[in-house]
């Protein structure tokens, strides 16, 4: 039986003299505008307007409930400058914010430090000194209320091992209150700026700390010239959280003092909290409101820029 002659698939094989097909380019689609207006309308709703409101009722004499008020202009503003428990909680505020920053940073590299060698202990380690971040502030600050009083658990140790001498009045001492806030405040968030700055830390490659050491680098010189460059996302992240948290903080400080003893740990956000619902004076406590913004959008701009151009030098 004859062969058929084999036949050429004119789709599979082309002469050499045929010109390519065109490529078909896909449309870039792009979503219809208004598929993100339910969004906008929330925000506004939700965010703009009442920013909006709370701005003008910044410049008005509104004790919270009277519908009639006057618009008094920058009335509450020049008396803000006149008052020295304002200042004063303004300077409070400004002191927390940066002791945070600083010490609650600093512990927390130096824990990342530790749990990322290579003890067999490292992974229990984390999660115990990462636990009390996730507990509700209110309730460490509570807690820490008990532990430091007259009578609580810091005194009694003090007594049980002989140093009874140690004894403090913790929180109703003005000289030592507003550093136990703080210090109440890092030992609940040191575990999570450690789990930022453990996160950076196991980004860097071993490589890089190999080379380093075969130049003859030591532990501090290769942290200082190798790891803290490629830390530095890791710092961005740190400080920008700790640095607003700490210039917004009101829970703590009111389940911890109040506000006092006198006025000692006040911060703006306790001043606004007691001047509008003790006093009446919401005008005054929104122009408090909005002097706060001021600082936290001045402080985290400024931070950001800095710590932007520093991490694209690291790059």
């Amino acid at each position: 039986m004859a062969l058929a002659p084999h036949k050429q698939r004119p789709d599979r094989e082309r002469s050499p003299d045929a010109e390519p097909a065109p490529r078909v380019r896909r449309a870039r689609t792009t979503p219809p505008w208004w598929f993100a207006l339910p969004a906008l309308l929330l925000f506004t709703f939700v965010v703009l307007v009442p920013s909006a409101r709370g701005l003008y009722y910044a410049f008005t004499d509104w004790d919270g409930l009277d519908p009639h008020f006057s618009f008094v202009g920058l009335d509450n503003f020049s008396d803000m400058l006149r008052d020295p428990d304002a200042m004063q909680a303004i300077g409070h505020t400004l002191l927390i914010a940066v002791s945070i920053t600083v010490v609650q940073n600093g512990l927390g590299l130096l824990l990342a430090l530790g749990v990322n060698t290579a003890i067999k202990s490292r992974n229990l380690l984390r999660v115990f000194l990462f636990a009390p971040a996730v507990i509700t502030p209110i309730v460490t600050a509570y807690l820490w209320r008990n532990l430091l009083g007259p009578d609580g658990a810091v005194n009694s140790l003090w007594d049980a091992v002989g140093l009874g001498g140690l004894r403090q009045d913790w929180l109703g001492s003005p000289r030592l209150a507003l550093w136990a806030v703080v210090a109440v405040i890092v030992w609940q968030f040191a575990g999570y700026s450690m789990v930022i700055f453990l996160a950076g830390l196991q980004s860097v490659p071993k490589e890089v700390h190999e080379a380093a050491a075969i130049d003859g680098a030591g532990p501090v010189r290769r942290f200082w010239s190798v790891t803290r460059p490629l830390l530095a996302p890791a710092f961005t992240i740190n400080l920008m959280l700790s640095i607003i948290g700490g210039l917004k903080l009101f829970d703590q400080v009111y389940a911890l003092t109040g506000g006092g003893p006198g006025h000692a740990t006040d911060t703006i956000s306790t001043l606004i909290y007691k001047d509008a619902f003790t006093l009446g004076e919401f005008g005054y406590s929104i122009a408090l409101a909005v002097v706060l913004t001021i600082i936290v959008a001045v402080a985290s701009t400024g931070q950001y820029l800095v710590l932007s151009r520093n991490e694209r030098a690291a790059s």
